[in-house]
């Protein structure tokens, strides 16, 4: 009979919207195997607060994330391992590669994708953020390959950094879930083509692209059509391009700032097409959500969007104003196309759900254990 095995995640600095809602799905849905025993969680009280109750799952107050990044590191790689074999954990998840935990065996995610995408971090120009990135880059690819797996969240992620890495021998392409709430019952596409809403949730970022859409908008003729930007309003030069785009723009255009993500589900049924406008994305949450709503979806073709969308969508160049305009004006002009793509999309988000990516994520925790002991005892 096999070992039961205690696993140990590192959640300590899940910060991101999409990293707290991952390891929600994943200890929710998680089906208990008769080969795990306990899983142990390190992270910061709020997030802690948020994870389901069960007597297998042990909560673990870490470091407090206020202080400084150097103060994080340091827990991170010589007081975390010592908490880890107090606690007989056998294997480590760290849910963050820019983890310097080297704990073994571990399995390290992979999040990110702004360090490896040379036009994004061009557009950062010599600033701190870009050497922030820089850094990280690097401090990944040895996280990277110091562990015994690695998950990827898409193709396109896994390929385009171990093109900087090298080969990694083994990982695993685990795709992140939807929440129940987002699958909508709702006919979005039938709805007239005169005033349609059109909606797109995302942080203001340099590489979301918002001042574009705002300007592929407001070329748009005629009709009364309304643009939602739901999400943080950030700052810097990406904020300034959007207020200058909105100040040009005589269309109606509504910024409604940080919006809790139990609050997107009632914004999607509320609009009629969704806009996904980001050009550098590991796993495209947002989107996948849009799809499981069944609304139809004009969307940018780089990164990982085709293959995560397929062909349940519209394509446009995020960076191409006239690109954006005429897939927003197909949308608005064919309204059995819509029905049908929004048919298509929905349909291809069942592939995405936390039952599955539980199942897979804590399979392979296993599997990489079981693999790293037989190695060692042979």
């Amino acid at each position: 009979m096999k070992k039961k095995i205690n696993i140990g995640i590192d959640a300590s600095r899940n910060k991101s919207g999409g990293a707290k809602i991952h390891l929600i799905g994943i200890l929710n849905d998680i089906q208990l195997k008769n080969n795990i025993n306990e899983v142990h969680v390190w992270s910061y009280n709020d997030l802690l607060n948020e994870l389901p109750d069960f007597p297998w799952l042990k909560k673990h107050c870490s470091l407090n994330t206020e202080l400084p990044l150097l103060r994080q590191l340091y827990w991170q790689n010589k007081v975390l391992p010592k908490e880890l074999k107090k606690n007989n954990v056998d294997i480590l998840l760290n849910t963050d590669a820019g983890s310097v935990c080297y704990f073994k065996p571990s399995i390290v995610m992979s999040r990110d994708m702004l360090s490896y995408e040379p036009g994004e971090m061009k557009r950062f120009g010599f600033s701190f953020a870009r050497l922030r990135l820089l850094a990280l880059k690097y401090v990944q690819k040895k996280s990277l390959l110091n562990a015994d797996g690695v998950i990827f969240l898409t193709e396109y992620a896994s390929a385009i950094i171990q093109n900087f890495t090298g080969k990694i021998k083994n990982y695993k392409i685990i795709n992140h879930g939807i929440s129940d709430e987002f699958r909508i019952d709702k006919d979005y596409a039938s709805k007239s083509n005169s005033k349609l809403q059109f909606l797109y949730v995302s942080n203001v970022s340099f590489y979301k692209h918002q001042w574009n859409v705002v300007e592929a908008f407001s070329k748009i003729p005629g009709r009364e059509f309304k643009l939602t930007l739901a999400g943080g309003l950030g700052a810097g030069k990406a904020k300034k391009l959007l207020e200058k785009s909105i100040n040009k723009s005589e269309k109606n255009i509504e910024l409604t700032g940080h919006i809790k993500h139990e609050d997107v589900p009632k914004l999607l049924k509320d609009s009629d097409i969704f806009i996904f406008a980001s050009s550098c994305e590991n796993m495209p949450n947002t989107l996948v959500e849009a799809m499981a709503s069944g609304i139809p979806i004009a969307c940018s073709n780089r990164g990982p969007m085709p293959e995560i969308l397929r062909d349940g969508g519209i394509y446009f160049d995020p960076e191409n104003v006239d690109s954006i305009k005429d897939a927003l004006e197909l949308m608005i002009n064919d309204t059995e196309m819509r029905l049908k793509l929004a048919t298509k999309s929905k349909h291809y988000s069942n592939d995405y759900s936390w039952k599955i990516c539980s199942e897979k994520t804590f399979n392979y925790l296993s599997e990489i254990y079981y693999n790293f002991h037989k190695k060692y005892d042979e």
